[in-house]
């Protein structure tokens, strides 16, 4: 059944089911921050080390790196930071709420905030209340802090706004420590801080999130050969893992979006129910950052061609993630509603290896007998899925339970098995079951979750 989701149904979900929670609730909130519960940090745990497999594991061109998350303010000024990573904003001067310029550009305004609101003169207006708008300022997007006792400008530090320049920084030490030629990569997933003026629907844009990121090094002249491969390699890999061919697309932006030191970017987008949204962004970065870090810093930044005898400033192709934009990208896509006798059957169709728990173990009853065989089950299979024990209700409401967090399989404990050593495997897809030896069913399941 193809169901059109809302970001309410989403978030109800969330909650109800301990995907994600409101940062400091019984507060009343902290504005644009959430807490990833049980569920929420199973399934980011999943994108994070499924990203990092096919990225780093299944490749011997690229190695790994886990950076710092506060930094010296010399390193954002050499990078452009200070001075550039601003956003023009905008205050009504009737509600004096205040908004991302380029969200209320045309094209843009919708899909941020719904039908465009102009004035009598054809001016676009405060999308909370029709105010008219002031001329924008500018606004550094950095989270800026002190490092020590003494709080003056030798203190200055910053919460990184991207992962990318530990790696930049770090590329002679990577490169030396491990031997590597031209062309490789460093990647990385971490937490990243924006102090986002509008941020909003749900987990898509907050002013912390997670990153994950590679930097891909190449020779001069290729950059246009690798960014085009690193562009299909990233959207294959979202297609590999269930995300709907149709709801997805590759949007390359034009010459007055790329960022300043972007030779190309194309963006993997996908349809969100508020309309098209970044999920990906490859950037072909050419060498600023190096060049950059290595005029500040005094430090040679080049590398040694062993076939031209000559030293280079890499280029650099970026792709760049969000693990929880992605996350939340899943969810949306897996959601479905199917009718089912005279009730809805709310259903995470997670392709297997995205699913936070990968099997349910029930005991059809509460008896000490299937209680017993049935926890011994459960232990076993932990060592190496993660389940769900539930004894609580009827079968079918358990059932029910398991479907709406996108466990792909049940397995079922019942009084036959006390007689024939066996159990039921459910399919949460099809609701096809099957009869399984209990001495067989780690192998089955195995194969089953196998990709």
């Amino acid at each position: 059944m193809n169901t059109k989701v809302t970001m309410e149904t989403i978030v109800s979900l969330c909650k109800r089911r301990g995907f994600v929670f409101p940062s400091s609730e019984i507060y009343g909130g902290f504005g644009s921050t959430y807490d990833y519960g049980p569920l929420g940090v199973e399934l980011l745990r999943n994108v994070r080390n499924l990203w990092w497999k096919a990225m780093v594991q299944e490749r011997d061109d690229v190695v790994g790196l886990e950076a710092s998350i506060l930094g010296p303010s010399a390193v954002w000024e050499a990078s452009g930071h200070v001075s550039n990573f601003t956003d023009p904003l905008v205050d009504c001067k009737n509600c004096k709420m205040r908004w991302r310029e380029d969200h209320l550009l045309e094209g843009a305004y919708e899909a941020e905030y719904g039908p465009t609101k102009r004035n009598a003169a054809g001016q676009i207006v405060c999308p909370n209340c029709g105010g008219e708008l002031t001329e924008p300022r500018k606004f550094n997007m950095m989270f800026k802090t002190t490092v020590g006792v003494v709080e003056d400008s030798s203190s200055v530090a910053y919460l990184r706004p991207e992962t990318a320049q530990g790696m930049f920084v770090n590329f002679t030490n990577v490169q030396n420590s491990m031997r590597r030629k031209l062309p490789f990569g460093i990647a990385q997933v971490g937490k990243s801080f924006r102090n986002e003026i509008t941020p909003g629907n749900f987990v898509f844009r907050t002013r912390e999130f997670e990153q994950m990121e590679m930097e891909y090094f190449i020779k001069p002249g290729t950059e246009d050969e690798w960014h085009k491969h690193w562009v299909e390699e990233r959207f294959n890999w979202y297609l590999g893992f269930g995300i709907k061919p149709e709801k997805l697309r590759i949007r390359p932006h034009s010459q007055n979006e790329l960022s300043f030191y972007s030779k190309a970017t194309s963006d993997v987008e996908y349809l969100f129910p508020w309309g098209w949204g970044e999920l990906e962004g490859i950037a072909s970065r050419t060498n600023y950052d190096l060049t950059q870090h290595s005029k500040h810093s005094g430090k040679d930044l080049s590398y040694f061609d062993e076939e031209t005898k000559e030293h280079v400033i890499p280029y650099v192709i970026e792709p760049a993630a969000g693990a929880t934009r992605t996350a939340l990208t899943f969810l949306i896509d897996a959601y479905d509603e199917e009718p089912d006798k005279d009730e809805t059957r709310v259903v995470l169709h997670f392709h297997r290896a995205i699913a936070p728990v990968k099997v349910a173990v029930l005991p059809l009853s509460k008896k000490e007998p299937l209680v017993n065989l049935s926890q011994q089950i459960a232990k076993q299979l932990r060592k190496k899925h993660v389940v769900q024990y539930d004894e609580s209700q009827s079968i079918g409401k358990r059932y029910r339970r398991q479907d709406e967090i996108g466990t792909p399989y049940c397995v079922t404990v019942d009084f036959a098995s006390l007689e024939d050593n066996a159990v039921t495997i459910r399919d949460r897809d099809t609701m096809e079951q099957i009869r399984v030896p209990i001495a067989e069913l780690a192998t089955t399941l195995d194969e089953k979750l196998a990709y």
